[in-house]
């Protein structure tokens, strides 16, 4: 039995109490290390919300307080495991928009009334974190020269966990500049000389040093110009250190004749911090993140790869617990009843499930309903799947490798390169050199579609 608890207003103010003795302030990352929770959990603590019973002992133990004189014993609630429902039967009724047992929701706040996809606000309830990857993300971000590089197929939360890392920083008083390859248009990758440009500018746009860009890009090579231009005018310039958050990294991959160049230049950064040298003193404050879906199929020298130093964040999809979490912030009552069958059909995928628990929430959709039409263009993924399935008509080759993988029981070898394209994609799940579908809803969808 799973047990949630939430603090009294009495145990909350023994709490704080407890935490200003250690010096911990309210969102302290030492409170959340030492519960070995997240922030999220810190945070809805202290909002009087209800959090499983194990993070609870925890968040009170860490200040050395005994949890039962800080519970509201008034709202204890219990939860049943998943596998209590494995074998029962459910009644369609139980699914129904019109169920008199099943209270209607409240009005929906203007949180939930977003359709979920892109990045989740950093004030945002709906964030679910993935410990220790927050934690050690924001102890990482501190350190001199840190590279922090996250990866994961698309839809996992790489850029709302990135924005929340800037966030983080920003507390912390460094200066933060979110930067998305995306924002360039597609001449800016035709050489190196323009690529350097175009990043010089969005950097010193953010830090507000533009005006001087001009006087430091009049000579020497592009990767010179833009070393110059960082070190004396904007690293020289500030007490403070600057993060650089680089998301969709993928889009320098896919320009072979600049990628590589680009790369090692912020592999050169990393290890200029680390030189002990005057120059370091200003290389270390310096932190980059950077952000990406698929593999690199560059062959980049060992030793100007910024792939194989700092550390490497890998977002995996949500665990059950998580699942019942995200459930719950979206005031769904009963889940245990009908989240089996979501599960089985789409996984611990995030994007999914925020996706069904809008729907949901909203009412414009029965559960029966969105089980049964899922893998079809009447279902509540079907402009994910459609667009899934027109990059994958543009590119047969792939489509083919794909349709390998859906029309058999079991896991399929394919090409590297395919695999980890489908993989970058989100389509499939690797295990080992073999490949699977990432969940049952892409099985039945693409089965269909490829095999015609």
């Amino acid at each position: 039995m799973a047990v949630s608890l939430k603090a009294s207003k009495q145990g909350l103010k023994l709490v704080d109490q407890a935490r200003k003795k250690k010096g911990w302030t309210a969102t302290a990352s030492a409170w959340c290390t030492a519960a070995q929770i997240s922030v999220s959990t810190l945070k809805r603590f202290r909002e009087r919300k209800p959090i499983l019973q194990d993070a609870f002992i925890s968040i009170c133990e860490a200040v050395g307080e005994n949890w039962e004189a800080i519970v509201d014993n008034s709202i204890t609630e219990q939860k049943e495991d998943l596998s209590t429902y494995q074998n029962i039967s459910i009644p369609k009724s139980l699914f129904s928009t019109d169920n008199p047992d099943i209270p209607p929701l409240p009005a929906a706040e203007p949180e939930f009334q977003e359709e979920p996809g892109g990045l989740i606000r950093l004030n945002s309830n709906l964030y679910i974190e993935r410990p220790p990857l927050e934690s050690d993300c924001y102890q990482e971000i501190l350190k001199p020269g840190a590279l922090i590089r996250i990866r994961a197929p698309r839809q996992m939360g790489k850029t709302s966990l990135l924005a929340r890392i800037l966030g983080y920083a920003r507390e912390q008083g460094y200066q933060t500049v979110p930067l998305s390859f995306q924002q360039a248009d597609s001449t800016m990758f035709a050489n190196l000389e323009q690529l350097l440009r175009w990043f010089s500018e969005q950097v010193g746009r953010r830090l507000k040093q533009l005006d001087e860009l001009d006087d430091y890009w009049v000579a020497y090579g592009s990767k010179d110009k833009c070393n110059v231009y960082f070190e004396d005018c904007l690293l020289a310039k500030t007490d403070c250190p600057i993060v650089i958050g680089l998301d969709e990294a993928d889009w320098v991959f896919s320009h072979r004749h600049v990628a590589d160049d680009f790369l090692g230049l912020l592999r050169s950064w990393y290890e200029s911090a680390r030189f002990g040298d005057l120059s370091s003193k200003l290389w270390e404050k310096l932190r980059l993140v950077i952000v990406h879906s698929r593999e690199v199929y560059i062959p980049l020298d060992i030793n100007k790869s910024p792939f194989n130093c700092g550390i490497t964040v890998e977002l995996v999809d949500f665990n059950y617990e998580q699942i019942q979490d995200l459930a719950s912030r979206y005031e769904l009552n009963n889940t245990n009843i009908w989240l089996e069958k979501l599960i089985s059909l789409v996984g611990g995928h995030p994007y999914l499930l925020r996706k069904a628990f809008y729907h949901l929430r909203r009412r414009d959709v029965s559960g029966d309903k969105l089980i049964e039409t899922a893998a079809t263009e009447e279902g509540i993924y079907s402009t994910h799947l459609q667009q899934h399935l027109w990059i994958l008509q543009q590119n047969p080759l792939l489509a083919g490798q794909l349709s390998q993988v859906v029309m058999k029981n079991k896991s399929v070898e394919l090409d590297a390169e395919f695999a980890f394209t489908l993989n970058s994609m989100g389509l499939v799940k690797l295990q080992g050199n073999e490949c699977s579908p990432r969940c049952e809803l892409y099985r039945l969808y693409f089965r269909d579609r490829l095999n015609t």
